[in-house]
């Protein structure tokens, strides 16, 4: 935003001060935390679905009085009853010990975050204000234009995602395997990169299927069409795209799904778009990958939404490959718009697999390619060829880098 509105005289600074002391933190957000920690273990008889259900009734009674927690437990035990059978007071006896487990976990994520703070404080509103105002002043607002200043005081321990190049393995035999890439090309030169992937997937044995979005140029569908097995969809919608898959099995086991999101269109500045025209770029580059992402687990672990347990020690791989850099001689304004989406979809990935690897247990991965180079060189589709054969090797479940500039070298 700060390249789109110098000109205009207006400064621009991001900031996250945090945490901070608020009711919501103990009252909310750290019992989610520990609700969703029991939820995907399950407790006690309690499934996975019924933890978060019955959590939802039970969470508003933490910090209340004893009398309150009484009447709220048994409140919610009939209601369980109700609708799931069983014993009353035993429902209750249950409902009491995940209560307390919550309470504890919660307080067990309070310390631990703590202890990865300087001086193990969290700020205070006062703290958080004066930060705020201090970052007002004109002169210091000068300087700081256009920065994200880091707010955030914990350390956390982060695990290295992001490398350029992916390690070199053996071109691995597609045969009786199908790959299905979701593609939402915005020109000619995405949809060239498609069958150049595609093509590389069926010489060496497979089957590739392509979902097109239907949000793609007449002529790119039916370019693509031509020489693949292809639907046109709404990549946006659950449903449609769930049925694609069904379909899709049938031709041989998934190996791999491939989301291409193509090229950020071309535009003026991001400030001065529609609204409409806005949410069509989340919809492009956060959305719709979200929803692949979401379908392709769906597929790889059935019924893992509803039991997260059943994710364990599953393998699968999903691949977004985002926005490429411009290439040629570009202004910053042009490399901070892509940034925009390329950024978004960093930390999604990152979250997702951190869930997949460190809370589930699963092998399922879901990598980011994200094309081309900071200095404007044109990408080069053999190496995204070659971060494919990688991610569906043994090996790519363990790596702990899930994020790849395939392009960027020295």
């Amino acid at each position: 935003m700060s390249w789109e509105l110098s000109d205009r005289g207006i400064i621009t600074i991001a900031t996250n001060p945090g945490p901070v002391h608020s009711d919501r933190i103990y009252k909310t957000v750290y019992p989610k935390a520990a609700s969703e920690f029991l939820r995907v273990s399950g407790f006690e008889d309690l499934s996975p679905v019924e933890v978060e259900s019955v959590s939802n009734e039970i969470l508003p009674l933490l910090g209340e009085d004893e009398d309150v927690i009484k009447k709220g437990i048994s409140k919610a035990a009939e209601n369980f009853v109700e609708s799931k059978g069983g014993d009353v007071q035993k429902i209750s006896e249950t409902l009491t010990n995940l209560l307390n487990k919550i309470k504890t976990i919660a307080e067990k994520i309070q310390k631990n975050t703590s202890t990865m703070i300087a001086d193990q404080q969290f700020l205070t509103q006062p703290q958080v204000a004066k930060t705020v105002l201090e970052l007002c002043d004109d002169e210091l607002a000068k300087i700081l234009n256009g920065k994200v200043i880091p707010g955030d005081r914990v350390f956390y321990p982060v695990k290295p995602h992001i490398s350029s190049s992916t390690p070199s393995v053996h071109q691995p035999d597609f045969s009786s395997k199908v790959v299905v890439f979701a593609i939402n090309a915005t020109d000619k030169n995405d949809s060239a990169r498609v069958e150049f992937l595609a093509q590389n997937i069926e010489k060496n044995g497979g089957k590739a299927v392509c979902l097109i979005s239907d949000s793609c140029s007449k002529e790119i569908q039916d370019s693509i069409s031509s020489k693949f097995h292809s639907h046109v969809v709404d990549l946006k919608n659950p449903e449609e795209v769930s049925r694609c898959f069904e379909s899709a099995k049938n031709m041989g086991q998934i190996q791999a799904v491939i989301n291409i999101t193509g090229k950020l269109p071309q535009f003026s500045k991001l400030v001065e778009l529609s609204r409409k025209e806005w949410d069509d770029l989340v919809d492009k580059f956060i959305n719709t990958p979200a929803n692949i992402i979401q379908r392709s687990l769906d597929h790889f672990v059935p019924g893992g939404g509803k039991d997260p347990r059943l994710f364990k020690d599953k393998t699968g791989t999903i691949i977004t490959i985002g926005p490429d850099l411009p290439a040629g001689k570009i202004s910053g304004v042009q490399r901070a718009q892509v940034e925009v989406f390329r950024g978004a979809l960093r930390p999604f990935t990152a979250t997702v697999n951190q869930e997949l690897s460190d809370v589930l247990k699963s092998k399922v991965r879901a990598f980011l390619i994200l094309p081309g180079t900071v200095d404007g060189k044109e990408p080069d589709n053999e190496k995204i060829v070659q971060a494919i054969n990688y991610f569906v090797s043994e090996n790519s479940s363990s790596s702990a880098a899930v994020i790849f500039c395939v392009d960027e070298e020295r």
